[in-house]
């Protein structure tokens, strides 16, 4: 049986020296320090342009199409959660985000993929709804996602405006799109933190603005 004194050995916190700048991650320090490294650098301005676009795309009615694959699946869905929820002001009837994740329907995802390949999941279902005009939203680490990728090419194709949220160097993902956010990093568990974190500013700030606006039109209203 073990000791008192050797259970609180296991159960004490080892002390770490802080790790100098690296790209290896060996500890929690390592990794923060990356991560700390990775916002420093994060393209705001092409940040501030989807935020410019999504809150236009609310204000013309349009619709936002999310996809992508793992984590990125899981964030299209959670983003789409914000906008469509998020946004709506409480007791107050109007105008509402148009925004739908394309990863929620699983017999629709696996019917493609049986039927035709999972290339094609997203791409088909946006072939169902996509306008001119619509905003088309993919979500890589990579970039590369070959599912992501032939969605943005049909998108493109129906007259709608592409965006990129991704990581590495980009990958395939810029030429496809008319906004491209690209997270300065090759470490996938940081990119994925940032991609949420930038998400959650996008949402943040069109929040903002769709709450002013509401209170605007109060006022005006209301003189």
């Amino acid at each position: 049986m073990p000791t008192e004194s050797s259970l609180l050995r296991l159960v004490r916190p080892t002390i770490i020296d802080k790790a100098p700048p690296s790209t290896v991650i060996a500890n929690s320090y390592s990794y923060f320090d990356n991560y700390a490294r990775v916002v420093a650098e994060l393209p705001h301005a092409n940040i501030e342009q989807v935020v410019d676009l999504l809150h236009e795309t609310y204000r013309r009615g349009r619709q936002v199409f999310l996809f992508g694959n793992g984590g990125s699946a899981s964030l299209a869905s959670h983003f789409a959660c914000d906008l469509g929820k998020g946004t709506t002001i409480p007791n107050t009837p109007g105008k509402r985000f148009r925004v739908v994740s394309l990863t929620d329907n699983i017999p629709l995802i696996t019917a493609w993929a049986n039927d035709t390949a999972y290339e094609q999941v997203f791409a088909q279902q946006l072939c169902n709804f996509v306008e001119d005009g619509d905003v088309a939203f993919g979500i890589s680490g990579s970039g590369s996602s070959p599912n992501v990728l032939v969605a943005l090419q049909a998108a493109r194709a129906a007259g709608a405006i592409t965006v990129g949220l991704t990581g590495f160097k980009g990958g395939k993902m810029p030429g496809l799109c008319d906004f491209c956010i690209i997270i300065p990093s090759d470490n996938m568990q940081i990119i994925e933190d940032l991609q949420l974190g930038i998400a959650h500013a996008l949402f943040t700030v069109v929040r903002h603005r769709i709450t002013q606006e509401a209170d605007h039109q109060a006022d005006t209203a209301a003189a």
